[in-house]
Formats: C-alpha cells, sequence, structure tokens
C-alpha cells in the first residue's frame, strides 16, 4: 500500500495515495521515520483514517505517529484531528494562524499541550537524529501555510504546490513536466494566490537541494532538473487575483 520514497536504513519516507474513495479529491499522506521517531503529514479526512491507522501499524507498532504535521487547516488535510488524537498520543503541527481554529474539530481541552503552532517565517522540527524544515508557503493557497523540506531524502513535501489530478498512475513518478502540465495549469490558476508569492516561494526553495517534489495530491515530480523546471514554471504562473477584475464581482441578475 505504501510506496517507499526513501531509505537509508536509518530514514524512511512513504507515500500513501490511493486511501480516498468515492467522489472526494484523491490525496497522498506521507510517513517519515528516522531513529524510532514518526511524523505523518497531511493524514486527510475521516475517509482516510481507518486504512491509514491499519497501514501505519506494519511501520510503528499500535504506538501511531510521534506528530502529526498539517500544511494548513484543509479538510483534506486534517479534518481527521480528533481521531489521531483519539487514538495515539501524537502532537499536532500546524501553522500558528489556524492553532485557534483547530479546536473546532475536536472537544474542549483535548488539545491541551498537544499543539505546536508554527510561527509565520518557519521553524526547523525535530525528528529522531534529523530535522525537519517547515519553509514559509502562505497564500500558496491557504493564507497560513508551509511545505516541509527534508534535508535528509531531499523532498519537498510541498502540500498544494505542484498538485496534479491525473485519473492513473498516480505512483507513477513526474520526470517529464509536460505529461501533467494541463493539470498543474487548471488548479495553479485557480487555487494560488498570486504570482507575487508564487515567486517569493521559488525564490526561496531554488537553493535547496531537492530530488523529488511530492505534492498533496496527483503525482510527485522526481530529479533535480525536472523539480527546478517545475519552480520556474511556477515563478512565472499567473493565477489567482492577478486573473480576476471587477467582472467578476457583480450581483447575480434577478429572474424575470
Amino acid at each position: 500500500m505504501a510506496l517507499e520514497l526513501y531509505n537509508n536504513g536509518h530514514h524512511v519516507c512513504l507515500l500513501f495515495q490511493n486511501l480516498v474513495i468515492g467522489e472526494a479529491v484523491q490525496a497522498n499522506q506521507a510517513l517519515i521515520l528516522d531513529q524510532g521517531e514518526a511524523a505523518l503529514l497531511d493524514p486527510g479526512g475521516g475517509m482516510t483514517f481507518g486504512a491509514l491507522q491499519s497501514a501505519l501499524i506494519e511501520y510503528l507498532g499500535c504506538n501511531g505517529p510521534n506528530y502529526v504535521l498539517a500544511s494548513h487547516q484543509d479538510p483534506d488535510i486534517i479534518s481527521s484531528l480528533d481521531l489521531w488524537l483519539t487514538q495515539t498520543p501524537c502532537r499536532i503541527v500546524i501553522p500558528a494562524v489556524w492553532e485557534r481554529f483547530i479546536p473546532h474539530l475536536t472537544h474542549p481541552g483535548k488539545l491541551a499541550d498537544r499543539v505546536i503552532p508554527i510561527p509565520d517565517q518557519g521553524q526547523n522540527l525535530p525528528l529522531g537524529n534529523s530535522q525537519l524544515r517547515a519553509l514559509p508557503a502562505h497564500f500558496l493557497h491557504a493564507e497560513g501555510n508551509f511545505s516541509f523540506y527534508d534535508p535528509t531524502s531531499r523532498i519537498l513535501f510541498s502540500g498544494d504546490i505542484g498538485a496534479n489530478f491525473p485519473h492513473h498512475e498516480l505512483h507513477k513518478p513526474v520526470t517529464n513536466l509536460g505529461e501533467i502540465l494541463p493539470w498543474l495549469e487548471s488548479f495553479h490558476r485557480r487555487f494560488m494566490g498570486s504570482n507575487k508569492v508564487c515567486r517569493y516561494w521559488a525564490d526561496m526553495v531554488r537553493g535547496l537541494a531537492i530530488d523529488k517534489l511530492v505534492p498533496q495530491h496527483g503525482r510527485f515530480i522526481e530529479g533535480a532538473e525536472v523539480v527546478q523546471e517545475f519552480i520556474n514554471w511556477f515563478a512565472e504562473l499567473e493565477c489567482g487575483i492577478d486573473l480576476v477584475g471587477p467582472a467578476l464581482y457583480q450581483q447575480p441578475r434577478m429572474d424575470a
């Protein structure tokens, strides 16, 4: 069920891609393991919880992850929050701007001493003998949003940046950006905030050594050159408020 993205014997990255069923949007979940500690990235909603928890037993036993990392607050990211809090001793790592919103997903008092809010400027997150880096990705698309970079595996878990929606071969890495360009364009033009923030993010990540870019939806991009090609495309993208004008903001006509 899990696709192994990286394994050096001490540090392991796994990807789950086929847990969403029915009409809901496809979503990826990732697990990073290092020296007995585990971080679960963007675990999704209730429909993924049972299958994902069962799959994790193979890697974690009955302990569950130490951390659940949420790039932002969307339902396909973290609406299973209450289940993870109930079934495991995990702590929730989430953008600070959403810290007072996520209690709506659980019960009063349940989050006490279990939330690690990420400040707007990002931070390093220890995991075993390694570190994950929370990189600001605000307004791409959520107002408070982070990508997570794993320097050990050289994988950038990019959240909704890079999302694509092919109907098959989810496990197959993208080695030619043209394969997914139609999906990239339709999604990113609508969901990303503006070219300004796209450029800021692209400038920030260009200096990183990235072998794989793993979005929260669809196929992952593999190969340093293809990743850089995507970053360059993203930096030039017109999207969001770049594309709207007053014609969109009109009252609906009254029925005759």
